[in-house]
C-alpha cells in the first residue's frame, strides 16, 4: 500500500499549468486518505480548464503504482487559497543554495522569504480564537466544533482546529483523519489537513485509542505545545475543542489566550443547560467575549411528515442564553450526517454544506464572521 509520502514524491512532478509550478510544491494536493483498496485525495486547481488534465496525470502516474480505487476531487481554488499559492510561487527562490534565516519586523523567522513559523498567540497575530465550551460532556461539542470550522473554510476563510479535550479527543476521527502529522524541520509539526481545516490532537500520536493517564500540568504543557511546535501557517480563525467543565485545560486557555472569544454548546435540556452556565461564568469572570450559545440536539424532525419532536425538552438554550446576556446562535437537530464509507470526502460527523443541517452551521459561520 502506498504512504502518503510516496504518494506526494509519485506526483511532485506534475505542475498547475498556470503557475508552472508543482502541486505539491503549491501544497494543492489535499485531504488525501488512504484506506483498504481506496485512495482519496482534493486537488485545487487554479482554472478548472486544466482540471481533467491534472487529474489524467495523476491517475496516468499512480494508477501503475497501485491496484487500489483512485479518487479525486478537482475544486477551484478560493481566493484565499489563490493568495497563498501566489505567495509560494512568488518567494520560492529555487536558487539551491543553503538556507538562510533572518527575522522580519514582525518578528517571524524566513528561510529564502518562506515563513518557518510565527507566534500564533502574539496579539498582532491577525488570529481570532474561539474555544468551544459546554458545561458536561456528551452535548455534541467536538461535533459542533467541526462543522463550524468546515463551514468557515467554506466561506474563503483560514481555519485550524485544536482538540483541546486531551483525554476525550475526538476530532481526527469525526473528520476522517488517519495518520500522522510531519516533522517540518527538527522540532516543527505540520498539523493535518481536512476541509480545508488544519488540525492537531492528541489523537495523532496515541497507539491503539490508548488512554491518557496525565496529571494537569501534563494537559498544560502539551497544550502549549499546540501553539509553540505547530506551523500553523496564517490562519484567521483556531477553534479549540475545549473538554467539558471549568478544569485545567479551560483555565490554561483562560489564562494562555485572554483575547478568546468563546461560543457555549448545550442541549434543550434544562440540567445541561444549568451546567453549562458554569462554562458560561468562567468566561465571563476571566473577561471572555462569549459568542453565542448554540443549542445542539434541539429536537428530532421526522423524515416523512416533517413533525418535530423535543426529545430532550425545550428552551434550556434560549434559557443559557439571556442568563449570559449572550444571543442562541443556532438549534441544531438530531440527526446523523448521510456519508458513505467510500465517498472521496468521508468523514463520519462532518455535514455536507448543501443538506440541511449543513446550512445551519453554514448560516452560524456567517454570523461568527460578521461579529468579528
Amino acid at each position: 500500500m502506498l504512504s502518503k509520502e510516496e504518494l506526494l514524491e509519485a506526483i511532485s512532478a506534475i505542475q498547475e499549468p498556470s503557475y508552472s509550478r508543482s502541486l505539491t510544491e503549491l501544497n494543492l494536493v489535499r485531504d488525501i486518505l488512504i484506506k483498504g483498496d481506496r485512495i482519496a485525495m482534493t486537488v485545487l486547481v487554479a482554472d478548472q480548464e486544466h482540471a481533467s488534465a491534472i487529474e489524467n496525470d495523476i491517475r496516468s502516474v499512480l494508477g501503475p503504482m497501485s491496484e487500489s480505487d483512485i479518487h479525486i476531487r478537482m475544486r477551484s481554488m478560493t481566493d484565499v487559497e489563490k493568495q497563498e499559492a501566489d505567495k509560494t510561487a512568488g518567494l520560492s527562490s529555487g536558487t539551491g543554495t543553503a538556507p538562510s534565516q533572518h527575522n522580519d519586523a514582525a518578528g517571524k523567522q524566513h528561510t529564502h522569504g518562506q515563513d518557518l513559523k510565527s507566534d500564533i498567540l502574539a496579539p498582532d497575530s491577525g488570529v481570532t480564537f474561539i474555544a468551544v465550551a459546554s458545561g458536561k460532556g456528551g452535548v455534541g461539542k467536538s461535533t459542533v466544533t467541526v462543522n463550524l470550522a468546515a463551514a468557515l473554510a467554506r466561506s474563503g476563510k483560514r481555519v485550524g482546529i485544536i482538540d483541546a479535550d486531551i483525554y476525550g479527543f475526538s476530532v481526527p476521527d469525526m473528520m476522517g483523519l488517519e495518520g500522522r502529522p510531519q516533522l517540518k524541520g527538527e522540532n516543527i509539526i505540520e498539523p493535518m489537513q481536512r476541509f480545508g481545516v488544519k488540525v492537531m490532537s492528541m489523537g495523532f500520536f496515541v497507539e491503539d485509542n490508548a488512554p491518557i493517564i496525565w496529571r494537569g500540568p501534563m494537559l498544560g504543557k502539551m497544550l502549549r505545545n499546540f501553539f509553540s511546535e505547530v506551523d500553523w501557517g496564517e490562519l484567521d480563525y483556531l477553534l479549540l475543542d475545549l473538554p467539558p467543565g471549568t478544569g485545567d485545560v479551560a483555565l490554561d486557555v483562560h489564562q494562555m489566550i485572554p483575547q478568546s472569544k468563546e461560543i457555549i454548546v448545550t442541549t434543550p435540556h434544562a440540567t445541561a443547560a444549568f451546567v453549562a452556565a458554569r462554562a458560561g461564568a468562567m468566561a465571563v469572570h476571566t473577561s471572555h467575549e462569549i459568542l453565542g450559545v448554540v443549542e445542539n440536539m434541539a429536537y428530532y424532525e421526522c423524515s416523512s411528515c416533517n413533525q418535530k419532536d423535543y426529545v430532550f425538552g425545550k428552551g434550556g438554550g434560549a434559557k443559557l442564553a439571556e442568563e449570559l446576556h449572550t444571543e442562541l446562535l443556532a438549534q441544531i437537530p438530531l440527526g446523523a450526517p448521510d456519508n458513505h464509507p467510500q465517498e472521496p470526502e468521508f468523514s463520519p460527523s462532518v455535514y455536507k454544506a448543501e443538506t440541511s443541517i449543513g446550512k445551519l452551521y453554514q448560516d452560524m459561520a456567517e454570523q461568527i464572521i460578521r461579529k468579528t
